[in-house]
């Protein structure tokens, strides 16, 4: 188990010290039903810590005007999807000089784009299975003979598995397209990698413990994450120490490349042959009773309501993700 967040909870800041917190959920994505629940929870968590934090379900038309006009100190972003996971509301807070949540315009803009991040890790060297970007005028014979099968398709700009689809035979792949090009951005083909899936949680600059993935599904979908009961979390994962250590560092590893900051969560899959590959890097996961995050934080000691705390100190840490944090250090309170 790698080491956990250094930062002990006699010295975080008192909720005094954080002022008026906007805890922004909803918003026009197709995650908007989970962000809500996410964001419920979040506030529940932090009203329950003394913090003076107020929920608001995000609206185009009106999201700037209630920021202004509510004299917030600081934003803690539940937004999952586009429109707040993507730097749009991220930019919207700098602007504002609101300091916020997780990571800056570009990171989020970089992660929520699986296309662009699996782009940049290979041009970093980082392992990511192989892929294709797919169009109307799709050559399924090429795309087989590349990638092989099975496959799966995605669409670049979703989460929470929305639009993705497992193609077993080649004359799949094209309604697979189709159902992914029904959501905004592009659509891409991924090799499958047969083997174990792991995710693991990053928290202030720390890798929490890792956690295994089952589930009786052909992936782990929408269904698997926030609907189905038998889907199940090892946590500890089964591996030996050096090779969760290693897991741990190379969430690390995608974190940095991206230029994510604060707190996320790396999906990983390793093969039979125990070789891993970097699936993608949630800058905003869920916080609900099926996320991972406070999973992987309960191992390490770390309750809910406290997590929940401390991702919004970070907002006032001099760990500077670029998002206007200010610079004091929590450390000398």
């Amino acid at each position: 188990m790698g080491t956990v967040v250094t930062l002990h909870a006699d010295k975080l800041p008192t909720p005094e010290t954080l002022g008026k917190v906007a805890v922004l959920m909803g918003g026009w994505s197709s995650e908007r039903e989970v962000s809500l629940n996410s964001g419920q929870a979040v506030l529940a968590a932090l009203q329950k810590r003394g913090v003076d934090a107020v929920g608001i379900d995000v609206d185009r038309a009106t999201i700037l005007a209630e920021l202004q006009k509510g004299n917030f100190d600081r934003a803690f972003i539940v937004l999952h999807g586009p429109g707040g996971e993507d730097g749009v509301i991220q930019g919207a807070l700098e602007v504002l000089n609101i300091p916020y949540t997780g990571s800056g315009v570009m990171a989020s803009a970089i992660a929520m784009d699986k296309l662009r991040t699996k782009q940049l890790l290979g041009g970093a060297n980082l392992p990511t299975p192989k892929y294709m970007q797919l169009d109307d005028d799709v050559d399924l014979n090429y795309v087989v003979a590349e990638l092989g099968l099975p496959l799966m398709v995605k669409p670049a700009l979703e989460g929470s598995s929305i639009g993705m689809s497992k193609v077993d035979e080649e004359q799949q792949i094209f309604s697979a397209y189709q159902l992914a090009a029904k959501y905004e951005g592009l659509v891409f083909a991924e090799q499958w990698v047969t083997g174990s899936e792991y995710t693991v949680a990053v928290l202030a600059g720390q890798a929490l413990p890792v956690i295994r993935l089952e589930t009786a599904r052909a992936f782990y979908d929408y269904e698997a994450k926030y609907v189905s009961d038998d889907t199940q979390y090892h946590c500890p994962c089964g591996l030996s120490a050096d090779e969760e250590a290693r897991l741990q560092r190379l969430a690390l590893s995608t974190f940095q490349t991206i230029g994510a900051d604060g707190w996320g969560r790396v999906d990983i899959i390793c093969d039979q042959d125990s070789k891993p590959y970097i699936i993608e890097l949630n800058t905003v996961p869920g916080m609900t009773d099926h996320s991972l995050v406070p999973m992987a934080a309960k191992a390490a000691g770390i309750e809910f309501d406290e997590l929940v705390y401390r991702i919004v100190v970070s907002t006032i840490t001099e760990q500077g993700n670029g998002n206007n944090a200010e610079e004091t250090n929590v450390n000398s309170r």
